[in-house]
């Protein structure tokens, strides 16, 4: 069943994480769009080297700046922006097919110009011990995508 997700990183900085996000949105029929500067090379023999066998059958959109990016999102497409700072939570958001899932850089999130933009579609995944900062990006977008599949029917 295929729900036309779509998973952007700006700015991403950890080529580990990309390669996980990578493998769950090839897992869950994702588009995976990537928002330049990148931290890491993404070239056919970077891919290789680094043994992601898979990456040639991922839809992966390249975006050379978060403006670019917001210039191609379709008007009235569903989106979400995760973030540590959002006041609801990812499980009062109502998923719709075709949703944007919008993660920020590992060390910095969304930038706060973005966060203020589009305030009303930002998330948070719940966390129970103030100690924990953030959760590990990949495990984030895991967390996300499934929620939209599991509202969705999955």
């Amino acid at each position: 069943m295929a729900y036309d997700f779509h998973v952007v990183l700006v700015e991403p900085e950890i080529p580990q994480n990309t390669g996980s996000i990578g493998r769950l949105c090839l897992a869950s029929g994702c588009t995976l769009h990537l928002v330049e500067p990148l931290g890491f090379d993404v070239s056919e023999s970077a891919v290789r080297r680094a043994g992601l066998d898979y990456w040639e059958h991922l839809k992966v959109v390249m975006h050379p700046s978060v403006e670019s990016f917001f210039q191609t999102l379709p008007k009235d497409a569903p989106k979400v922006f995760l973030s540590k700072k959002a006041g609801k939570t990812i499980y009062e958001h109502e998923f719709a097919p075709g949703t944007y899932f919008i993660f920020g850089k590992e060390t910095a999130g969304l930038p706060d110009w973005v966060l203020n933009r589009y305030a009303a579609d930002c998330v948070r995944i719940p966390m129970f011990d103030a100690r924990v900062r953030s959760l590990n990006i990949a495990t984030a977008v895991g967390i996300s995508v499934y929620e939209g599949v599991r509202q969705l029917g999955g």
